[in-house]
């Protein structure tokens, strides 16, 4: 099965309550060994525009690499095929909590982006180390931003480096999401804020994203994110 296939072919009944219910959503391994074998190894043999130390920057320890047009196919597939899925959700949640609603196509996402000078492309890939980290952030870009975005570690070689899903919620104490996902496997989960239901109709959750300490070992992981960057 193509890529594409095999993200249509998920439960997206289930992925759509898991991300409902809790505002994150894990997908079964959907890419094989050998495929998450061959991206981790983009990280040393890709086109990348940019690549951070994060130390440097104070974003943790570590370093990422954003990669330049044209993306490799796999990451180019796996871009427009969550999306086509992903768009019904993100204006779903923008009927709750208001916002701005999204076509329906990744193309037509990229040609908003681009209007709003937003051309350079988002995807990117992590390494981590022993010791190295990555603090809590969002990842915006720009004006033009989509609600979703979907993460996959490449390699089993590591202990801890958990990924973090920090819930800032309104006069309440924040809540933390520690998630360990299988090799290939995806989480989606949200860029800026999810709905939450409440007494009197839904409110928004600010939500911010990082990695924990990688205690030992090596952690090489896929973001995708939909928008590109100013």
């Amino acid at each position: 099965m193509t890529i594409t296939e095999r993200v249509d072919a998920l439960d997206w009944a289930d992925l759509t309550a898991q991300l409902d219910g809790r505002g994150f959503a894990v997908t079964a391994p959907l890419l094989t060994d050998g495929e998450s074998a061959e991206l981790a190894g983009l990280f040393d043999g890709g086109h990348f525009r940019s690549t951070i130390d994060m130390a440097r920057h104070r974003f943790g320890d570590g370093r990422y690499r954003y990669f330049e047009h044209p993306l490799p196919d796999t990451i180019g597939a796996l871009r427009g095929a969550f999306y086509a899925h992903l768009a019904r959700v993100a204006n779903v949640w923008s009927e709750r909590i208001g916002g701005a609603t999204f076509p329906l196509t990744h193309e037509a996402l990229l040609e908003r982006c681009h209007e709003a000078g937003q051309q350079r492309p988002t995807p990117l890939i992590l390494r981590y180390g022993e010791g190295d980290w990555n603090a809590l952030h969002q990842d915006l870009y720009g004006d033009v931003y989509f609600p979703f975005q979907i993460l996959t570690v490449l390699t089993d070689e590591h202990e801890g480096g958990e990924f973090v899903l920090l819930e800032n919620r309104p006069r309440a104490q924040s809540r933390a999401h520690v998630l360990n996902p299988l090799r290939g496997a995806f989480v989606i989960f949200p860029t800026r804020e999810r709905p939450e239901l409440g007494k009197r109709g839904y409110y928004k959750v600010g939500l911010r994203h990082g990695v924990s300490t990688v205690t030992a070992g090596h952690r090489t992981a896929l973001g995708v994110i939909f928008h590109d960057a100013r």
